[in-house]
């Protein structure tokens, strides 16, 4: 089925890139994760079943989208996707959300109730925010102090090397970072990989990002970086949780923190032979695990 690359504006003047695959009357919203864009969801739209509607949407400073005013929180991630839907006439549907647009799903979950028919999270950060840390004396992160500043986030070495390479379009320092965490065992064909990785060197506002992961926190606990607002329990819609077990990105710990914080109300899948993309590296075992979840099925 065609997929088209479109684009809106919205009354914030930001304009959001979104890709737009026909289908049935079961409407689907993918959104994103860090360092990617809708472009990276391009194996679901290919081959999810042709009964789902799917949108996928290149959040502020992704891909296609402007970047007109500075977002370092995850709501204001949230709120131009509520804008998104709203011009699109999406008054509720399906959404699905990857890493750090797990975040802003489970966002708009808890802050837009009504948007949210079913929520699916994939490597989904932590109910808890993704916390990054201080540089430790052998320059790995000190798991023991947590970052807590904006500028502790940009004065992080390992946040500056990642944004250098982008900075200066490296492609080659992007694919060795890629190939280490995320591509470690199966990696796209040569010219998806290529696309991914021209994709990738579009984003413009990575610190910010990292602040925004820093610093979220709907859960009932507090930490470092931020109160816990307790958002979680505003979700009670049908949830999926999924994490392949083999992700070096989201660590066991902040998956079980995401389960925890549901107190059981959601389902969790771990995708066997996975690592933080699923879609690359088994594409066949996600999505039956997806369209089980959204046809009513609930045994692993």
């Amino acid at each position: 089925m065609s997929v088209e690359l479109k684009s809106i504006e919205l009354p914030s003047g930001e304009r959001l890139g979104y890709r737009e695959r026909e289908g049935g009357n079961e409407t689907v919203l993918l959104i994103h994760g860090n360092m990617n864009s809708s472009a990276h969801w391009d194996i679901v739209l290919e081959h999810m079943d042709a009964k789902y509607k799917i949108y996928a949407v290149d959040m502020r400073g992704f891909g296609i989208s402007t970047y007109h005013e500075p977002a370092a929180r995850i709501e204001m991630y949230t709120d131009d996707v509520n804008a998104f839907m709203d011009l699109l006439g999406l008054s509720s549907c399906i959404v699905w959300g990857w890493s750090t647009g797990g975040g802003v799903s489970m966002d708009l979950a808890a802050r837009y109730p009504q948007r949210v028919s079913k929520l699916v999270l994939l490597a989904s950060m932590s109910t808890r925010g993704y916390p990054f840390y201080e540089d430790g004396p052998d320059g790995m992160p000190d798991v023991t102090k947590r970052i807590v500043s904006a500028d502790g986030i940009r004065k992080s070495a390992r946040n500056q090397w990642v944004q250098k390479a982008n900075e200066e379009r490296d492609k080659t320092s992007m694919q060795t970072l890629f190939n280490s965490v995320i591509y470690d065992r199966n990696q796209p064909d040569e010219a998806r990989y290529e696309a991914y990785l021209e994709d990738i060197l579009t984003q413009r506002n990575l610190m910010d990002i990292y602040e925004a992961l820093n610093t979220f926190n709907i859960s009932h606990m507090d930490h470092e970086a931020a109160y816990g607002s307790g958002l979680v329990d505003r979700i009670q819609v049908p949830v999926l949780v999924l994490r392949g077990e083999r992700d070096m990105v989201i660590t066991e710990q902040m998956h079980r923190e995401l389960l925890d914080d549901f107190g059981g109300r959601a389902h969790e899948v771990i995708l066997t032979g996975c690592g933080h993309s699923p879609l690359v590296d088994d594409s066949r075992q996600l999505l039956a695990a997806v369209e089980k979840f959204l046809q009513g099925g609930t045994e692993a």
